[in-house]
């Protein structure tokens, strides 16, 4: 069951669109959000969390088009999907301690009695692994995991139905960060809870998510099974992102292309980066089409899926690929 979706969303900032035609569904499942830093990610969250209304398209939650849900419908909405950011310290107010922080959300959504709440606090921390003692203290007081943990528990207070995840381990060292991610996979199991998880670590959407889309310059590029992107990739930009994850032992990471260049302004967006970029790419953008079991927006998917990584051309500091074939 689809839980929270964008249909065809374009969202802009003035005159400038930072999100172009995205289509994505939230269901009881994990979902992948995967992009680089300015992918435009976060706007498409602000999108699906009822902050930013877009300039065409709509978002829906359940049925029902969320930018015209009535009040009680707006309430159970915010009742039912939840965020938690990047920092669990913008989720928190610094002048309240952990344990009030958790119970302005239960005073806002539940009538409980003063011991009630006070329980119920107890028992969302003792949930996400902390000592309930801590409820007394400041953000200030707490380590970056713990904080993290905190915001987790104010997100459960609600009961709520999704969680939409935004980077929810990078301000984490790697250590605090699994333990994180072992948190984030037995409450979803053990709560039912489904979740949009959006990062540009491929190796946290590997182990959480079912499926993924991925975004580059605000359109998906390439969207399917998580398993199938990972290991066999038929975007360029898909392949870059994986190639770029650090292994022990291994080679260092490669780069694809030309890493600073910007999205192109005609064409496909990824051609100034991309090693196999042709003249066809310069001249039509590219629609999404069914390729082996996922959808990508490229002219030589195929290709892309059947050439190594190692054998792909690399693109000179001048842009595309002058010796590339051409179609």
């Amino acid at each position: 069951m689809t839980l929270l979706a964008a249909e065809g969303v374009t969202l802009a900032y003035g005159a400038t669109a930072v999100v172009h035609d995205v289509t994505l569904a939230v269901d009881e499942g994990g979902v992948g959000l995967i992009g680089e830093s300015g992918s435009g990610k976060t706007t498409l969250a602000r999108a699906l969390l009822g902050l930013m209304r877009p300039r065409s398209g709509v978002v829906r939650y359940g049925a029902g088009d969320l930018a015209r849900l009535g009040r009680a419908g707006r309430a159970e909405f915010r009742r039912a999907v939840q965020p938690v950011f990047q920092d669990g310290s913008e989720a928190l107010d610094p002048r309240m301690t952990a344990g009030a922080s958790i119970t302005e959300a239960l005073t806002t959504h539940h009538r409980m009695s003063g011991a009630e709440r006070r329980d119920r606090v107890a028992a969302l921390l003792a949930d996400v692994g902390l000592d309930p003692a801590l409820a007394a203290r400041r953000p200030h007081e707490m380590s970056g995991g713990q904080r993290q943990r905190v915001a987790i528990a104010r997100a459960l207070a609600v009961e709520p139905r999704l969680l939409v995840l935004d980077e929810p381990t990078s301000a984490l060292d790697v250590t605090v960060q699994a333990r994180i991610l072992d948190l984030l996979e037995r409450l979803a199991a053990e709560h039912g809870l489904g979740y949009l998880l959006i990062t540009h670590n491929l190796g946290v959407v590997g182990r959480l998510c079912r499926t993924s889309s991925v975004l580059f310059a605000g359109r998906v590029v390439e969207s399917g099974p998580t398993r199938e992107l990972l290991t066999r990739p038929a975007h360029p930009y898909t392949r870059a992102l994986r190639d770029a994850v650090p292994r022990l032992g291994g080679e260092p990471p490669r780069a694809a292309g030309r890493t600073e260049a910007a999205a192109a302004a005609t064409g496909c967006p990824f051609r100034l980066r991309c090693p196999l970029a042709v003249d066809r790419c310069r001249e039509a953008t590219p629609q999404a089409r069914e390729v082996e079991g996922r959808k990508v927006a490229c002219h030589r998917a195929e290709e892309v899926l059947h050439t190594p990584a190692s054998s792909a051309p690399r693109v000179p500091h001048g842009g595309e690929t002058p010796d590339a074939p051409r179609q």
